[in-house]
């Protein structure tokens, strides 16, 4: 049944981005959803055991930075391995929005959220965030969509 879920449910690829005082992070995600557009709110999915999720749950802030079609090796540096153990943000230029999350300049797009609501979903929590900026930073290009035989 899962593997039927994967395969046939279309997604796009994200990075997932925060800061809480000094500390950065970003995760690759894919399970992201528009839920509402008065006020324009975005959910990602996100299991506890992520440092990401940690500091989300801390600073009440955190970016979706979508990622292009050419992107994938980028995605998977954001997916491998914790920000416990690493900073995936090394070596790559970061812009700041206005929250304070690390924006990835190279991405197609991307949303800057305020956390409004939590909610646990089986094994990941739900976060919910409202839109206070988006941009499209590169028009030409198109975002990735998962596929699994990119990742596994």
């Amino acid at each position: 049944m899962q593997e039927v879920a994967f395969t046939a449910l279309v997604h796009g690829v994200y990075v997932v981005t925060t800061r809480a005082g000094d500390r950065l992070n970003g995760m690759t995600a894919a399970w992201v959803s528009q839920v509402s557009l008065k006020p324009p709110l975005i959910m990602v999915s996100i299991a506890p055991p992520r440092y990401t999720h940690d500091l989300i749950k801390e600073s009440g802030i955190f970016a979706i930075n979508v990622l292009t079609s050419d992107q994938v090796e980028l995605a998977k540096r954001f997916g491998y391995k914790s920000g416990r153990k690493i900073d995936k943000l090394a070596g790559l230029d970061c812009l700041t929005a206005g929250s304070g999350a690390p924006i990835l300049p190279q991405a197609y797009a991307y949303l800057d959220l305020k956390l409004v609501h939590t909610f646990t979903a089986g094994d990941h929590t739900l976060f919910v965030g409202e839109v206070t900026e988006a941009k499209i930073l590169h028009p030409e290009s198109q975002p990735l969509i998962f596929k699994k035989s990119d990742f596994f």
